[in-house]
């Protein structure tokens, strides 16, 4: 069995994720979050593709995105992620429609 063969193929949350990474809203969240986190100045804009998809593989202890949909406990890390970033950009939303 060759190395190809051997890798897990991505389904639903890989395809998912890849697209998430690609969201520019999404990449805003991981610069206001780990600004807040680390108490750091981080301009908006920072975060890559590449940063988000490195953040989506370590937060969820992975090889590649393709592994969340064979791994359970990466799988519901994931969700997880989902789940505050929803929380986060429904909170922008309802900022931005609140009267100055």
């Amino acid at each position: 069995m060759s190395e190809e063969e051997s890798k897990p193929k991505g389904g639903y949350l890989a395809r998912n994720a890849a697209l998430l990474c690609q969201d520019e809203q999404f990449r805003l969240y991981l610069d206001r979050r780990r600004a807040a986190k680390f108490s750091l100045d981080i301009p908006d804009g920072t975060h890559t593709v590449e940063d988000a998809r490195e953040f989506v593989v370590m937060a969820c202890n992975v090889d590649s995105r393709a592994e969340l949909d064979h791994n359970p406990d990466a799988a519901t890390i994931y969700r997880s992620i989902i789940h505050h970033y929803q929380r986060w950009a429904s909170r922008q939303c309802r900022r931005s429609l609140q009267p100055p």
